[in-house]
């Protein structure tokens, strides 16, 4: 089986797992951002507080972000936005309360147990333009030239191929869209053990990439005005560390230069698409 086909499905059965657990459990058991305790998860330890804003409904809330993209989103009253990764729902709802009722949500997500939670969630909030799809957001059932806006929080670190995810990116939204994407970089190597346990990919470690070639496959893909909104670093308790370090190999990964980044990064479709709109001397661009 190809390797690229073997994370997506560890992935899926990881998320699929945590899709039938409460905030709660994954807190307890996952070091949530809320949660006194830490467990021997990864992929919970890099959650920030949603708590507070408008939209928020807890039992959309599984607590797997790195980030707040909506709120750094910019998103209109009767935007249409696409969140990529949407699992239960939380970021499709707060970014409801922005576009209002003129306004469309599309959650997309490729775990059938999270679409089927979101879906049940959006129910029972009444809320008719929000809209979950069960689909690869590197090939994404939506047309061209789309979405207004596109978020996602914590999850391109879970596709092996960032470039083909960017690129749908840059396909979905209109000229002129713009998206605001929270996830997980690297600055420096990864410990080698690390990139040989497939669990630390569900956990959004292994999956990451240099912070440095992640915005540069971002300007490669055509995207402008590229900024980075919030770079904040993270840190994984020892308990954690412990399941995949030896002492003394936790101790060189302290002393080292590696850093585990949660970023938020904003870019900009242009208006005219400069890849695609011109022929030699056409002058159309």
């Amino acid at each position: 089986m190809d390797n690229d086909v073997k994370i997506k499905q560890l992935v899926r059965e990881k998320y699929s797992a945590i899709a039938e657990q409460s905030q709660t459990q994954n807190a307890t058991s996952c070091c949530g951002a809320t949660s006194s305790c830490c467990g021997d998860e990864v992929y919970n330890i890099m959650a920030d507080d949603y708590t507070t804003l408008e939209g928020y409904h807890a039992d959309a809330d599984l607590g797997l972000g790195c980030g707040l993209p909506t709120e750094y989103a910019k998103i209109k009253e009767g935007d249409t936005v696409i969140d990529l990764g949407s699992g239960a729902g939380n970021d499709a709802f707060i970014a409801r309360r922005l576009t209002g009722e003129k306004g469309k949500v599309i959650g997309v997500d490729f775990t059938p147990a999270m679409v089927n939670k979101a879906r049940a969630n959006a129910e029972k909030l009444s809320l008719i333009n929000v809209e979950f799809r069960l689909g690869d957001i590197d090939d994404m059932p939506v047309t061209s030239n789309f979405a207004d806006v596109i978020v996602s929080n914590c999850v391109l670190n879970l596709v092996p191929d960032k470039y083909k995810v960017i690129s749908e990116i840059f396909r979905v939204l209109k000229p002129g869209g713009h998206f605001s994407i929270s996830d997980i970089v690297l600055e420096g190597p990864l410990p080698a053990k690390w990139k040989e346990v497939a669990e630390l990919y569900a956990g959004c470690v292994s999956g990451a990439i240099q912070k440095q070639v992640y915005l540069e496959i971002i300007e490669q893909a055509g995207f402008k005005n590229i900024v980075l909104q919030k770079d904040k670093v993270i840190t994984i308790p020892d308990n954690i560390l412990a399941n995949y370090l030896s002492a003394e190999e936790i101790n060189e990964y302290k002393k080292g230069v590696t850093k585990i980044i949660s970023i938020t990064v904003y870019a900009e479709k242009p208006v005219k698409d400069q890849k695609s709109c011109c022929t030699p001397g056409s002058g159309c661009c």
